[in-house]
């Protein structure tokens, strides 16, 4: 996952050098352009109009229409999170039997280790995905903003949409965000969390950076979705809590 993360922070500081300012509109030519940052541009003037050409809500509502797009992919991470702690001893004697570091040890305890994947039907990748579709969405929606004067210009609480918020206010709530959302998340094994632990550190501080970068809707964005994943969490760890009571019943 932390690859996915990083490649998204590059994104970010590579849009934040960009100066892509020609105007988006139906006659943009380009597969980028006409698929991708028009339909981006016309969907929030859409939304904007139906609440009195407010930008800002109409950025907000996208969000949540992502994170709930996004919600079939997140409940089947959490279901491979579950069937990972199922075979988590199972993984655990593959480990001890295959201690080595050579090359071909390694090699041995990987084709076990997918075996046994497929054998329960377990897709450790899976997490990747929300990062991945997200990341066209996050561009697209940098060039539409950026190329459309109507949302470029709006003034939204105290910033210019289309510009960096002046009081770091936002960069500063999305980083507390995605540090609580990345401490709740229940994604995860035992394994992992040492790994996430020192992530929450990192990603809070990669995002703040990112946030500080591009224009105040990005950090928007980051900031709604931020609280859509802490409630997310929440709600998946009271499920988790439920299904390990269960277990523990039954044993």
């Amino acid at each position: 996952m932390r690859k996915w993360i990083f490649a998204l922070f590059g994104a970010v500081v590579l849009l934040s050098g960009c100066n892509r300012n020609k105007p988006i509109n139906e006659h943009s030519q380009g597969i980028w352009d006409h698929y991708f940052v028009y339909p981006m541009s016309k969907l929030l003037l859409t939304i904007g109009h139906l609440f009195g050409n407010n930008y800002g809500i109409a950025i907000i509502i996208l969000t949540l229409i992502v994170r709930f797009c996004l919600l079939p992919l997140i409940l089947k991470q959490f279901k491979t999170t579950i069937a990972m702690q199922k075979i988590r001893p199972e993984l655990q004697k593959l480990q001890q039997k295959y201690k080595g570091n050579d090359i071909e040890t390694q090699r041995k305890l990987q084709q076990e280790m997918m075996q046994l994947y497929q054998k329960h039907g377990v897709n450790p990748a899976s997490g990747c995905l929300p990062v991945l579709i997200q990341m066209p969405i996050f561009m697209s929606l940098y060039y539409a903003i950026s190329r459309t004067q109507e949302i470029k210009t709006h003034s939204f609480l105290w910033v210019q949409l289309g510009h960096r918020d002046p009081y770091f206010i936002l960069p500063i709530l999305a980083s507390l965000m995605t540090f609580i959302s990345v401490r709740l998340s229940p994604s995860m094994t035992e394994e992992q969390m040492p790994q996430m632990a020192m992530m929450s550190y990192i990603m809070p501080i990669m995002i703040f950076l990112g946030a500080s970068s591009v224009p105040s809707a990005l950090s928007l964005y980051w900031v709604v979705g931020g609280c859509f994943s802490i409630i997310q969490s929440l709600i998946l760890r009271s499920q988790l809590k439920a299904v390990k009571a269960a277990k523990n019943g039954q044993a």
